[in-house]
This record gives C-alpha cells, structure tokens and sequence, in this order.
C-alpha cells in the first residue's frame, strides 16, 4: 500500500507468520516512493520471513484514473543463490586460488562470492578504500589489507535502479 503496509506476500503461507504489516522504514520502499520509478534496495536480513539474507527490487504502482497516483508499491526478491553459483562456476583455474569475486551492495554487505566456503558468511566490505571509491563513481584498483593479507583489490560501480552495488575482484598481492 502506499503508506507501506503489506496488502499480500507470496506464498501466503510466509506472510501468516510475518512479526511486521509496514515496510515503510525499508530503503527499498523509500526508494522507490522518492525515486517515483523502479528502486534495488540493499542486502537485509527477511528474519520475519524465510531467516535468509534478501534484496527487493520494488517498482511504483499508479492508479489507473490519473497514472500520477501512486496506489502502492510492488516489490520482488533477489535470489542470491543464483548469484553465488554464477559466480561460484566461473573457471577457477582462469581465477587462480587466491582470487575472489564478490558483489557488496551500497552499504559494503556481502551479497554474492565466488569462494564457496566463504559465500555464506556475512562480510561487510564498507571499510576498503576499493569499496569506497566505487560508491563514489570510480573505477580503479588498489593493494589494502583483507583478511591480514596484501590483496590486490580491482572495483567497478554498477548502477542499477538508482543504486550502487559495487564488484570487487581481489587477488593476492605480490606485493609484501
């Protein structure tokens, strides 16, 4: 609904055990109201719902009388799995072993990894200058500290929807 209260989540069955009826305070829904056209909100947790780690794309919905109404909002969730086997099939011979690429969303959260070991544990990328840098429209690379090693990190922006997520590309540095 247009103030944020839940109308109907599918499958119903998920929506009968839901804690919370608003979503307003969620940046997608904000998003996607402000932006007044299709919004990709940033990794949250769905603890109500399924207990698993989720992003929305949410679109504005008008009314048909004057098609500047907005009568609500639709929204839809990203299926990270998908997004890990993708990345997870990449060659890892082409990667090397020491090689990672992971998907963050605007805030630094981990959403998608290529290590499979590594791809279900939370990780937030918000401190590396790479990360940083991307949010603010750059592309580049840079040598910084990750797990306390030396990792050559590669950052491009994406924008999508009126948001930045941000790919990083980390290798180990041959540097000491």
């Amino acid at each position: 609904m247009p103030n944020g209260n839940m109308y109907f989540l599918e499958p119903y069955f998920i929506q009968k055990t839901l804690s919370l009826n608003n979503y307003a305070f969620r940046d997608y829904f904000q998003g996607a109201i402000k932006a007044n056209d299709i919004y990709l909100g940033n990794v949250h947790n769905t603890a109500a719902a399924s207990g698993v780690k989720t992003a929305k794309i949410a679109v504005p919905v008008y009314s048909l009388k004057d098609n500047s109404t907005i009568v609500g909002v639709w929204a839809g969730s990203i299926d990270f799995n998908v997004l890990n086997k993708e990345l997870q099939s990449l060659n890892v011979k082409s990667l090397g072993d020491d090689t990672r690429v992971i998907y963050v969303d605007s805030k630094g959260q981990k959403i998608a990894d290529s290590d499979l070991k590594k791809s279900t544990i939370p990780e937030s990328f918000s401190d590396l200058k790479g990360f940083k840098a991307a949010i603010g429209g750059k592309t580049g690379s840079t040598i910084e500290k990750v797990d306390n090693q030396n990792m050559l990190v590669a950052y491009p922006p994406l924008n999508v929807f009126h948001n930045t997520w941000v790919v990083l590309l980390m290798q180990k540095s041959p540097l000491p």
